[in-house]
């Protein structure tokens, strides 16, 4: 068994989460063809993941699909997450694996072949308060604050631009990198707010991605071991 431990998800059940803890339903993406540039807006890096949602409380620790499903056993994440110091919180975030230079490598995360990582790019919950009204960039600041105090390498923050999107969208397409998420910095965290991502149409990984993941999907359908 590798770092990742046990990669099959379970069925959709609120016994796994403390009941006390409101369910997430994670905001989607708008697509946007072209960037931007506007001051009351913030750019981060698209990393080419699985997004999940990370529920902490004294008794249990998951992660949670954007589908419902829970990843049963990120071993390493879970023992990571246990490092935050909160009694209770809800993070959002993406399951990555990454190369020396922060680049996302999606063979590895699909076939474990490498270490993951929780980068997180949002906070919504924290030891007993909703943080969801709270402006997003007042909401980004304290979990940047609560990751850094972790001291775990693999918990992550994710980096902003402010501002500037377009030369932020240019640097990452010489990177071949996969696209950049804009989220309005007084935004809450509901239906009303919009993140918008901008993709990189020459991003490598894009085809590849896709065959990877239907290999991956039927593997796991068909209960042999993946890689």
């Amino acid at each position: 068994m590798n770092a990742y431990g046990n990669p099959v998800l379970e069925p959709k059940t609120q016994a796994v989460i403390d009941a006390r803890l409101p369910r997430i339903v994670p905001l989607k993406l708008t697509l946007l063809r072209q960037p931007f540039d506007h001051p009351d807006w913030v750019f981060e890096l698209k990393h080419d993941g699985f997004r999940a949602i990370a529920y902490l409380s004294a008794a249990r620790r998951r992660l949670v699909s954007s589908r419902g499903t829970i990843f049963k056993t990120v071993n390493p994440l879970c023992e990571a997450l246990s490092k935050l110091p909160v009694r209770d919180a809800i993070l959002d975030g993406e399951i990555v694996c990454l190369d020396r230079k922060g680049n996302s490598l999606t063979n590895e995360l699909l076939f474990r072949r490498g270490m993951p990582y929780f980068c997180a790019f949002d906070l919504l919950w924290l030891n007993g308060h909703d943080l969801r009204s709270l402006r997003f960039i007042e909401r980004k600041e304290r979990l940047t604050e609560l990751i850094k105090r972790s001291g775990s390498p693999s918990l992550l923050c994710a980096d902003h631009v402010d501002g500037y999107g377009i030369d932020f969208f240019r640097t990452i397409c010489k990177k071949n990198l996969q696209g950049i998420v804009a989220k309005h910095r007084a935004s809450p965290y509901s239906a009303s707010a919009k993140w918008i991502k901008i993709e990189n149409p020459a991003y490598g990984q894009s085809q590849r991605r896709h065959e990877l993941l239907k290999r991956f999907t039927s593997t796991v359908k068909g209960g042999r071991k993946a890689g």
